[in-house]
């Protein structure tokens, strides 16, 4: 009465040699980059919350803007917001039926959210630097 149940599955599955695709690799990015972001919410908020304080609280907030892993940092913060912001207006282009649900737009549509976000990573770039 029970399922029949495969026995020969596999034990360990070795995640380097799985070829992942595109829209699996968007799909992660957007979970990530909404991970970074909201972390980043609290530094940027903690950061604010000095350079308002006072005088003092915005030079000490322009010093550490200053350093060069600071704006790296910043820069990977404005590139996961913005692969986040693209691929979350991609998710509601396919919830709202203006992109069709197929594996080719799919694709497709995860490959210009990735290449949108490699161009708003330079501008973001030279904004920063």
């Amino acid at each position: 009465m029970g399922k029949t149940v495969k026995k020969q599955r596999p034990v360990n599955l070795d995640l380097q040699t799985i070829q992942f695709p595109v829209t699996a690799i968007a799909s992660i990015l957007h979970r990530v980059s909404g991970v970074i972001t909201f972390v980043a919410v609290g530094i940027l908020l903690w950061l604010l919350g000095m350079s308002l304080s006072s005088p003092e609280g915005f030079a000490h907030a322009a010093e550490i803007m200053n350093g060069f892993i600071v704006k790296f940092i910043f820069w990977g913060i404005l590139t996961a917001l913005a692969y986040h912001v693209c691929g979350g207006i991609r998710h509601l282009l396919m919830d709202f039926g203006y992109l069709e649900e197929s594996l080719a737009v799919g694709t497709r549509s995860a490959q210009v959210v990735i290449g949108l976000t490699v161009l708003l990573s330079i501008l973001a770039g030279v904004l920063v630097w």
